[in-house]
């Protein structure tokens, strides 16, 4: 279902997105640069709705306040993005004011941090739904360094897959990569999480037993 909801998400997203920007008129636009804004956030909350709302579905059998999951996996989704955007691009600044051709160790020093930024804002979405789940379950401390745990595997094998790219033609490398990194993406967030899941599970009937 996650993966469902990613794709579906996505797909939904984007069509928004598109289909705002086309509503409103090019002069607008210029005149006020907010709207562009405005309608990425719009697009971001869609897609987080749709994402959480997926794996609500699967939930709340286990979790009679499933709306919780869904607003704490909605939000979380939204902060530790607006996050992970925000440190990247204040990393990006820092690399572009100094002016210079980045040498090959400057490189791996500024995504080393950039993908750093992007692990441990994980850590937001996991907290939120940490929130949720520890009502029901006991020991889910590490839940809340879940979600970086997925975002730390997701880095890896995009990283893993940029030394595929020579193999892709030219001509579809830049869609074959893209799609592939979405696709990675919705499988990391969708199988990890589940293992965690039943691993909650197998716990809770092991204390369940005991009592």
């Amino acid at each position: 279902m996650t993966f469902l909801g990613w794709v579906v998400g996505g797909i939904a997203s984007i069509a928004i997105e598109k289909y705002l920007l086309q509503t409103l008129s090019p002069g607008l636009l210029q005149q006020q640069p907010s709207w562009d804004g405005w309608v990425k956030s719009i697009s971001s909350v869609v897609f987080a709705m749709i994402f959480a709302a997926d794996q609500a579905l699967v939930l709340h059998r286990y979790l009679s306040a499933w709306w919780l999951w869904m607003l704490a996996t909605s939000v979380g989704w939204l902060v530790a993005n607006n996050v992970s955007t925000a440190w990247i691009e204040y990393i990006s600044s820092i690399a572009n004011s100094l002016n210079k051709t980045l040498s090959f160790e400057d490189v791996i020093f500024f995504g080393g941090l950039s993908t750093i930024s992007y692990v441990l804002s994980g850590i937001w979405l996991g907290f939120l739904q940490w929130l949720v789940l520890r009502r029901k379950t006991a020991g889910a401390w590490w839940w809340n360094f879940l979600p970086s745990f997925s975002y730390l595997c997701i880095s890896i094998f995009v990283w893993l897959l940029s030394f595929l790219q020579d193999l892709i033609p030219e001509v579809s490398r830049a869609q074959i990569l893209y799609l592939s990194g979405q696709a990675l993406t919705a499988i990391i967030l969708g199988v990890i999480p589940a293992i965690g899941f039943c691993r909650l599970k197998i716990y809770s009937r092991r204390i369940t037993a005991r009592q």
